[in-house]
């Protein structure tokens, strides 16, 4: 195996920042619980609140509507309750409209019973059905509670981004709720609370270069909000008990502070990786009748500029990657919960991906920090890979 790595699988997780390494030491050396009242207590408190501010200001919302948590899927479980709370009054949600291509975390329902629990189809590009959904919602019992519907602004494996802004009319229009997981999101497509449309959006550290273990979901209106999913303590004003992980929140902090700097680097990794995705193209034409044409998952659609989904066939994912990790590269063949299993990817499943073509999924996720030199690493070792087919 080479001792050298490339890193191409950002969507699964990013190198943690320099930034957010320092800010977690230094919150490590401090010594107090956020909730104490003594200096050292304040301290700590201070640290979490510069977070807040922090992320509340990229997302132009006030810092009491951001809760920090222990990772996205925490945030899901939380905003996925058939129980809120509007000004005041409980406010009952019947059903639960999620899109089939969403991650695990949603998919699972969060607090909904299964049979309260609707998926909503997508088109062959990836993109939600928008008359389906308008078709459920004016179906929908209002007598029975409210809907909910979650829906996802990138798709982690293919990068498609969902059309939030036509969701969330047609969810207001039948006075629903919308959940976005904003996950892929963050530092990739520029967007605010109030420009999301949604009541609630979930978030994760360690997909911007924050670390592992810190999320946050945040409110659109601080007077909408579930009931808690974690009860005890009044942390996270009485949102979200529990002792508050100091270090990874301000970690978490630290990394969206430097978004500004990723989100410059958009149009570079946009063509850097549609110069891999026309490399693959050569590669299969000159590899003649050893390898098919590469398919691009949802390439007709608007996309994570550092996204690419794609199959080659006759090239099984599972042989590839192992022969790229040889190689000293690091991709995947889908979200990485559920890598290591090699499962069909329920995202192309509900794209209409045949078995044949969804066996050879392979993505790469570029960073902030890729380059040429990592594109040119991993177009020389599929080149590899597809002369060793014949």
């Amino acid at each position: 195996m080479t001792a050298e790595r490339t890193y191409l699988d950002h969507n699964a997780g990013a190198p943690l920042l320099d930034e957010a390494r320092a800010a977690m030491l230094a919150a490590l050396a401090r010594t107090g619980n956020a909730s104490s009242v003594h200096a050292e207590g304040r301290a700590q408190r201070k640290l979490v609140e510069e977070a807040r501010a922090v992320l509340a200001g990229h997302l132009d919302c006030a810092p009491r509507q951001v809760i920090f948590t222990s990772g996205a899927t925490e945030a899901a479980n939380q905003a996925l309750s058939p129980r809120l709370t509007v000004a005041g009054r409980p406010v009952a949600v019947a059903k639960l409209y999620v899109s089939a291509i969403e991650h695990p975390c949603v998919l699972a329902g969060g607090r909904f019973e299964r049979g309260a629990v609707v998926h909503l189809p997508v088109t062959e590009g990836g993109v939600v059905e928008l008359g389906a959904l308008e078709a459920l919602l004016a179906g929908h019992d209002q007598a029975a509670g409210a809907p909910m519907v979650a829906v996802m602004l990138a798709n982690n494996e293919t990068g498609v981004i969902q059309p939030i802004a036509d969701i969330a009319a047609i969810v207001r229009a039948h006075g629903g709720f919308l959940v976005v997981d904003a996950v892929q999101g963050l530092g990739r497509v520029p967007f605010t609370m109030a420009s999301l449309g949604a009541d609630f959006a979930l978030l994760s550290a360690h997909k911007i270069g924050g670390p592992q273990g810190a999320g946050a979901l945040v409110l659109a209106d601080p007077s909408v909000h579930p009931e808690p999913l974690l009860k005890g303590g009044g942390q996270e004003n009485h949102h979200r008990a529990g002792t508050e992980n100091v270090a990874a929140i301000a970690g978490f902090g630290a990394a969206v502070g430097v978004l500004a700097q990723g989100l410059a680097q958009i149009p570079r990794i946009r063509a850097l990786r549609d110069s891999i995705e026309g490399a693959l193209h050569t590669i299969s034409r000159e590899a003649g009748n050893r390898a098919g044409e590469p398919v691009f998952f949802g390439a007709g659609q608007e996309r994570l500029a550092n996204t690419s989904c794609f199959a080659v066939p006759g090239v099984r994912a599972e042989t590839a990657l192992i022969s790229l990790d040889l190689a000293g590269i690091g991709v995947s063949s889908g979200s990485a919960c559920s890598s290591g299993r090699l499962t069909r990817s329920h995202v192309l499943t509900a794209m209409g991906v045949g078995d044949e073509l969804a066996s050879s999924a392979i993505r790469l996720s570029l960073g902030r920090d890729s380059g040429e030199a990592d594109a040119g690493r991993f177009v020389a070792a599929w080149t590899d890979i597809v002369r060793r087919l014949g």
